[in-house]
């Protein structure tokens, strides 16, 4: 049986819409848009979740050595289609295990970003871009500034905006913030028709899998 939504804001259970109302609900945040069950690391996935998706599916490319692409999750209804997009990836870190990462793009108000960096609201916070930028992330060949937040303590988290959107860099552990600072990560959109990305896969993303667990 599939999952059924949930709050892109506290993962906690939505009431549908029905007779007296259109949208979906979340008892603490009101009315949101739906987070639908992750999407397996797949080129169907790819494709599903492109063809639903009113921000950028962002992908690092090339891809840091030894990493791969391991989910997606999306946010959104039927009617607006998915105004928030998530791309998971897992590799190598430079400390003693594996790592992850979760690529965010979202309309403002949405509060995935927010929600998977540990934050209580739906942006960075005020104040998050004073000062001269932490890293800069190349997004179709601009420069996106990158600011630190201050979040969760077993995670590094990374936010700006590209092309009128949030966009988050979420990184377990803490220790492998340094993608985001020093790898030179160049973006892409899986949107975009005019390119050919040979995608690599791994296993699903423990991440997005924590979101929805069995029993859940």
């Amino acid at each position: 049986m599939k999952a059924a939504p949930v709050c892109p804001r506290c993962f906690g259970p939505l009431r549908p819409p029905g007779a007296w109302s259109s949208s979906w609900s979340c008892g603490p945040h009101g009315d949101v848009l739906p987070l639908h069950p992750p999407r397996p690391p797949s080129t169907a996935s790819v494709e599903a979740v492109t063809r639903v998706s009113q921000v950028p599916v962002w992908v690092p490319w090339p891809l840091p050595t030894g990493w791969l692409v391991t989910g997606f999750a999306d946010v959104g209804d039927e009617r607006y289609g998915a105004r928030a997009a998530v791309v998971a990836l897992s590799g190598p870190s430079l400390t003693h295990g594996p790592a992850d990462l979760l690529l965010v793009a979202e309309e403002p108000g949405v509060g995935l970003g927010a929600a998977l960096a540990g934050l209580e609201g739906t942006d960075p916070g005020t104040g998050f871009d004073k000062g001269p930028p932490h890293a800069k992330i190349d997004v179709k060949g601009h420069p996106a500034a990158m600011w630190c937040v201050s979040a969760a303590p077993d995670r590094a988290v990374y936010a700006g905006e590209a092309l009128g959107n949030w966009l988050w860099a979420i990184v377990w552990p803490v220790e492998a913030g340094y993608l985001i600072t020093l790898a030179e990560l160049a973006l892409r959109d899986l949107r975009d028709r005019d390119q050919t990305l040979d995608l690599p896969f791994g296993a699903f993303s423990p991440r997005l899998a924590a979101l929805f667990p069995p029993n859940g």
